[in-house]
């Protein structure tokens, strides 16, 4: 027991910094160009259909994307490489530094200095896998910390400003999506989380699955993965605030 109370007030705060960079083991958004007929190849070899060539260029939907590395794989010359870096996207242009930046501009200040109080968000599972849920789960520990920067997790969508919806909707709970948007006072957000909500392509096109979050209800934050990483959903949700001063 002493043992224990000594190391806890020698390591004082586990808190670690938001990062967007991974590991040498991470795989991020791909990098690098090579020949038509070896790109053709790694179209072919994406199990979700990112991965689209036009000539010598070519182009990935990183909603869908599953970062399972099999384009690169494909590519025996590595002419494409995946990055360290998370990879973060959105559809709205206004808000597109917040999410390239993350790492300087929107860690820098406290989530209170830039919307003048906490910002509140309702979880909705829509059918994941909870691969996304664990790593969503992990952001209130004491490392990533996630109450430091005054966000919270809320029961009732009535009380929140963002709706953060993980996995791939399902028939069965297509109509509690949209009865939870609904009840969503106004001004509100949705972030669609993982590859499942954000693409929709994980488990393909079944009589069961509606597809991704956006079919449902209009979605304003893609944070894609499978799963993202704990700090890149912390970076969304500090991003969600910005957008949220906005339109207040």
């Amino acid at each position: 027991m002493f043992k224990v109370l000594e190391r806890i007030f020698r390591d004082r705060l586990a808190t670690g910094k938001i990062s967007l960079a991974g590991s040498d083991r991470f795989r991020g958004p791909i990098e690098g160009s090579t020949s038509s007929e070896i790109l053709a190849r790694c179209a072919a070899s994406c199990p979700v259909a990112a991965f689209d060539v036009k000539g010598e260029d070519y182009t990935i939907d990183y909603k869908k994307c599953i970062f399972c590395g099999r384009c690169v794989e494909a590519c025996a010359q590595k002419a494409v490489e995946e990055s360290r870096e998370d990879g973060l996207h959105h559809k709205h242009e206004d808000a597109m530094p917040y999410l390239i930046e993350a790492g300087q501009e929107v860690l820098q200040d406290v989530l209170r200095e830039k919307l003048g109080r906490s910002l509140h968000v309702r979880h909705l599972d829509a059918g994941s896998c909870n691969a996304c849920d664990f790593e969503m789960g992990a952001t209130g520990n004491p490392y990533y910390d996630l109450s430091r920067y005054g966000v919270h997790f809320v029961a009732s969508p009535r009380h929140a400003d963002l709706l953060m919806v993980t996995g791939v909707v399902t028939r069965n709970l297509e109509q509690a999506l949209k009865m939870s948007y609904d009840a969503m006072p106004e001004p509100r957000l949705v972030m669609a989380c993982g590859a499942c909500a954000a693409g929709g392509e994980t488990y393909g096109d079944t009589y069961a699955i509606v597809g991704a979050a956006d079919k449902v209800v209009p979605v304003d934050l893609y944070v894609p993965g499978c799963p993202p990483r704990p700090s890149a959903m912390i970076v969304g949700l500090l991003a969600a605030a910005d957008m949220l001063k906005k339109k207040l």
